[in-house]
């Protein structure tokens, strides 16, 4: 493939190599002075390399890719090859760059954003991957907009994201459920983004930021009564008009049923849930998310009762709603007998009768509290 590895340097070789205009001579040229590189890199005086560097800028572009390939692969982590001779592989096809790409520190910022802007995403994903990102170069790949590459920075550790960026990224994560994770794990993630996500990701995720940002019980539960608000922050959650499309029509096509129900909450689904639901019971948005994820579960047991909900079903939704509530196996486990217990204890006709309470505009919370109360005194009779 190459000479021997104890090629001697010869200028004059050297130079009848480089007249010589047929591929297989300069693809050999490029290989002696890989080899080279290789075997007397401590001993080649400066103006050897410079000769050779010279040659090598002159025709890289005319031979084989493979060659080209292994030539970057070799000055990659050379710190004195001329940068246009760099910045030349840089712009090659992505598998030529990849390795000056991610590995070259001869690169500045503004060569890496040029090639971010008029390269491929082969070259941005290679990018990501360099030892030191700067914000610069961080905001062009985030610009560009393509997925897999904002996933692959994420995951880059050293890779420096400016907290206007990362606020950018944490709102694309409500729609671009993958960039979710990768956030999540990185050290600097400030914790108020991360509770701001807490309102959108899935149940796994809620125990992540639980436990990586010390939310005590009092945060979690008032993050989670804002989980499916109109408002954040004083921003409108931008998916709302959506799952409230989609809830009008599920309900127009009479899909709404304890199954889909089911399904929407075991999906993670809250907000479709929570839309799904206000469509049968007939009540406000806000007040679900309160019966939803409220601490006992009895107003959810008598609101689902009215609607004819069979105690397994019942038994399924409230388990659902406090795994969405990031709640423990051990919790569900000792809370479930109490609440199940109340739903079968709960007649029908009366868990109507507070349910048209409300929908004559009176105190609904109210009435769930005292009939709460007469079941509770007459199970103590």
């Amino acid at each position: 493939m190459g000479d021997p590895p104890n090629t001697v340097f010869d200028a004059e070789s050297l130079m009848l190599l480089a007249r010589e205009k047929s591929a297989e001579s300069r693809s050999r040229l490029s290989q002696i002075i890989v080899d080279l590189f290789d075997n007397q890199a401590s001993v080649l005086t400066e103006r050897q390399r410079t000769l050779m560097y010279g040659i090598l800028q002159t025709v890289i572009g005319d031979i084989e890719s493979s060659v080209r390939q292994a030539v970057a692969g070799r000055l990659a982590l050379m710190d004195d090859v001329p940068r246009e001779l760099v910045s030349q592989l840089a712009n090659d096809e992505a598998n030529i760059a990849f390795p000056i790409l991610s590995k070259s520190g001869l690169l500045r910022d503004n060569d890496l954003v040029e090639i971010i802007k008029l390269r491929t995403e082969e070259h941005m994903l290679a990018i990501t991957m360099r030892r030191n990102v700067s914000e610069t170069v961080t905001q062009a790949l985030v610009d560009a907009g393509h997925e897999p590459v904002i996933i692959s920075l994420l995951k880059n550790a050293n890779a420096k994201i400016s907290e206007t960026t990362m606020e950018y990224l944490v709102e694309q994560s409500q729609r671009v459920d993958s960039f979710q994770e990768p956030i999540l794990n990185r050290d600097d993630l400030n914790p108020q983004l991360a509770k701001r996500m807490f309102l959108w990701v899935s149940a796994a995720l809620r125990q992540h930021i639980i436990s990586e940002f010390d939310l005590d019980k009092s945060t979690v539960d008032e993050l989670l009564e804002q989980v499916t608000s109109e408002e954040i922050s004083g921003k409108p959650l931008p998916e709302k008009k959506k799952v409230d499309q989609l809830a009008d029509v599920l309900k127009d096509e009479g899909l709404v049923t304890v199954d889909m129900l089911l399904t929407a909450l075991n999906e993670g689904e809250v907000p479709l849930f929570i839309a799904l639901f206000s469509k049968v019971t007939k009540l406000r948005e806000h007040l679900v998310q309160r019966l939803l994820f409220e601490q006992g579960g009895e107003g959810l047991a008598i609101t689902c009762k009215a609607i004819g909900m069979s105690p397994d079903e019942f038994a399924r939704l409230f388990e659902l709603s406090k795994v969405a509530k990031a709640g423990t196996q051990e919790e569900i486990e000792k809370r479930l007998p109490l609440v199940a217990s109340f739903y079968e204890a709960t007649p029908r006709k009366a868990a109507i009768d507070v349910l048209r309470l409300r929908h004559r505009g009176s105190d609904y919370l109210g009435a769930l509290r005292e009939l709460d109360v007469r079941l509770r005194d007459h199970g103590n009779a």
